[in-house]
C-alpha cells in the first residue's frame, strides 16, 4: 500500500507500507525524516507524533490513554494528532497522507 508523508516544508514522500506494520515503522524503513521513534514504538516518547488526513481518522482504531497522555504534551497537537507507533496499516489507509508536526523534524 502506499502511504504519504508531508512534512512541514511541503516536501512529500510517497513509501510502499505493508499490511500489519505500524505507520512509525513504514516512516522508519524508508527514511522519512521527523520521524524518529526513539522508544522504539512503545508509545512512551511522542518523536514519532503526526496530523492524519481527516478523511482518515474515522479508519483508525481511537487512542489509548497513553498515546492521548503523550499528545496532550506536545506544543503542536491537533484535532487529527496520533502518533504513528500506534497505528497499525491496513488495506483501509492506502493513499493515506500523514504532515509532520514543523517542529519534528
Amino acid at each position: 500500500m502506499k502511504i504519504i508523508f508531508k512534512e512541514h516544508s511541503g516536501t512529500v514522500h510517497e513509501v510502499e507500507a505493508n499490511d500489519g506494520e505500524t505507520l512509525m515503522d513504514a516512516a522508519m524503513n524508508n527514511m522519512v525524516p521527523g520521524i524518529d521513534g526513539d522508544c522504539g514504538g512503545d508509545c512512551a516518547c511522542g518523536t514519532c507524533h503526526v496530523f492524519i488526513a481527516p478523511e482518515f481518522i474515522g479508519k483508525l482504531a481511537p487512542t489509548i490513554g497513553e498515546e492521548d497522555d503523550l499528545i496532550n504534551m506536545t506544543p503542536d497537537k491537533e484535532e487529527n494528532s496520533r502518533l504513528a507507533c500506534q497505528i497499525k496499516l491496513n488495506s483501509e489507509l492506502d493513499g493515506m497522507e500523514v504532515t509532520l508536526p514543523e517542529f519534528q523534524m
